[in-house]
């Protein structure tokens, strides 16, 4: 096979648990192409709780209003995500509370321009699913900056100004007008639509179609 460089847009909110099980399950998927597939990372906003106040909300509380559905069914759904999540390699912890995450896209956002959005990304997830620290607090978010090496100044710069706020709430408005209205969602190329966190038996099928012209 012909070496190929495939773009990947990955649709994502730090706050879904799903997302970092896809984001797991692609990245195994990614080893396995590899070096006949090597994928170009992106990673766009996409709110799941975009009226979120700074002060979160309690996990429980807020899903069963959203979804109507009771703690015990809410406590099944977690125990599934976590036997998906060890699947790929990442472990969930408590997460007590839902936050707000805007002020995180903002961040990933000018962690793009730096080279470290990726990565950014990873530490944002293992803080919030795996730590259940608050991903739109400034005091974490200056410490995954640092721990990713980002230079914090210019990190507290952003945080503390409105950078990038108009280019996430464009770009956030860019994917729903394309039908993005779950996440994560994966667009390979800027054309193929992979929904959902599939496994990296699924993604690498789709990543070796697509590669080969056939997706």
């Amino acid at each position: 096979m012909t070496e190929r460089t495939l773009r990947i847009d990955f649709v994502s909110d730090v706050a879904c648990p799903w997302c970092a099980i896809g984001l797991h399950a692609l990245a195994e998927a990614a080893r396995r192409v590899a070096p006949e597939i090597t994928l170009n990372w992106h990673f766009q906003p996409f709110e799941l709780n975009p009226d979120m106040p700074p002060e979160g909300a309690d996990t429980v509380a807020y899903l069963s209003a959203k979804y109507g559905i009771g703690e015990v069914q809410i406590r099944v759904n977690q125990q599934r995500i976590r036997e998906r999540g060890a699947a790929v390699g990442f472990t969930f912890g408590e997460r007590g509370r839902v936050w707000n995450t805007f002020d995180a896209h903002r961040l990933l956002a000018w962690a793009a321009e730096e080279g470290r959005q990726r990565e950014l990304k990873e530490a944002l997830l293992q803080a919030y699913h795996g730590e259940g620290r608050n991903p739109g607090a400034r005091d974490v978010l200056l410490d995954l900056a640092a721990r990713v090496g980002l230079n914090t100044a210019r990190a507290a710069q952003v945080l503390d100004g409105d950078d990038y706020a108009a280019e996430v709430r464009a770009a956030e408005k860019q994917w729903q007008q394309a039908g993005i209205h779950a996440v994560p969602a994966v667009v390979v190329e800027g054309r193929h639509l992979i929904e959902g966190a599939q496994t990296p038996e699924v993604f690498e099928r789709v990543l070796r179609q697509v590669a080969a012209g056939a997706g």
